[in-house]
This record gives C-alpha cells, structure tokens and sequence, in this order.
C-alpha cells in the first residue's frame, strides 16, 4: 500500500476540509496552518497488521527481541533496522509505510500528528506489536515508536488491541478514545485501514462524526 501519496491527497479530496476548525494546541511541531484548515489532517492514524507493516500479529510465534533485528538500508536514509524476526517470520513496514513515516518526520506534513488504532487479536498480539514498533526504524536511530512519542510529548495515545476498554469495533472504542485523549476533532482526522476480514473503514466513517459540522473522519481502504 503506497501511502506517501494518499497522505497528500486523500485528506484534500475529502469534504471534511469544508469546515476547517480552529485549533493551536501544536507545540512540537513547525506548524505552518494554525487555524486547522490547511491541506493537511491534524491527525493521520494507521491500522497496524497489514497496513503498517506486512504481517498479523497473531500470526507470531514470538515477541521480537534485539537479537532479532535485520539491518539494511531505509530508503536511502542509512543503514538502520528494516525488520525485526518473530520465530521465523520477518515484520517489515511496507515501502509505502517507511516513506510517509520518513516524510513526517521530516516535517513533510505541517500541523499534522500520527496515531495507531490496531485491533490486534489477543494480548500476546499486542505485545509483539508494540515490541516491533519500538526496534523498527524510520531513519537511523529513529524508530516508529520515538516518532509517535514525538508527536505526543511522550504520551501513548495509541489504541492496540481488543481486551477492555477496547474491542473489536474500532468505531466504538478505539477512535471515540483517540478523540478525548488527542482533543483531535473526528473531522480533522485521516484513517488509513486494510479491513481484510470487515470494513474498519466503513464503520468508523459512518459513527465517528462532529455533531456541529456532521462530517467525520476521512477514511481510505
């Protein structure tokens, strides 16, 4: 999945920028559209298995460990870890994945925070999850896990899993969370979602919208 473009455009075709809402909270960030109606989301958030990366997490045997890394070379950026083993199986970022991640941290895209919302089956999943997401790296000693704490002044506002408070439906529990911990309006947000096995997209575009504006989070399958 090439997501580098889809970050530029997809938000922009999107009638959510229709009624562009004020905000300013950005403080880590060289924002160049403070008043929330710039080309940009505010918040791009990612589904993980599939998407992100080119494996299900429950599919794992093991959690990866140090010992498990595979270097190589990030897209011209320098040599760094471009996957991360789990028995015998490889977790990598897509092409796609590594180069929109590499342009936010450039600061590619101003004014704009990124998030997970995974629905990883069982806990055991969640834990291989988060393990690859702190060793696999953007740039050279930039991992995805540091980007996202970037984002957050250190805050973990992703969304992993299905154990309570989360589920299964993303549209119930993870996105409704997302918006009061980020204070991200859903009409400013941009969901990236492979749903294989149901439509993540489809259900968190049509439940996950602003009372005043009726417009919710643009969303691309």
């Amino acid at each position: 999945m090439i997501l580098t473009s889809l970050v530029r455009s997809a938000f922009v075709a999107s009638s959510a920028l229709q009624a562009p809402h004020k905000h300013g909270r950005f403080t880590r960030l060289n924002m160049a559209v403070q008043d929330g109606s710039g080309p940009f989301p505010e918040l791009c958030v990612f589904d993980l298995d599939a998407c992100l990366w080119d494996k299900e997490m429950f599919e794992m045997s093991s959690i990866p460990t140090e010992s498990g890394k595979v270097k190589g070379d990030l897209n011209g950026r320098g040599e760094g870890v471009i996957g991360v083993m789990s028995g015998r199986d490889r977790i990598s970022l897509h092409k796609g994945s590594l180069i929109a991640l590499q342009e936010h941290h450039d600061l590619s895209y101003p004014g704009m925070r990124i998030a997970l919302a995974s629905s990883a089956d069982t806990p055991f999943a969640e834990k291989v999850g988060r393990a690859a997401l702190k060793m696999l790296e953007v740039v050279p000693g930039v991992t995805v896990w540091d980007l996202l704490m970037r984002d957050w002044d250190g805050r973990d506002v992703n969304k992993i899993g299905r154990q309570p408070p989360l589920s299964s439906n993303k549209a119930r529990s993870h996105f409704p969370m997302i918006r009061k911990e980020t204070d991200v309006r859903y009409d400013r947000m941009l969901f990236f979602d492979d749903c294989n096995w149901g439509d993540h997209c489809g259900m968190v575009a049509a439940a996950c919208r602003e009372e005043d504006s009726g417009r919710g989070v643009t969303t691309v399958r």
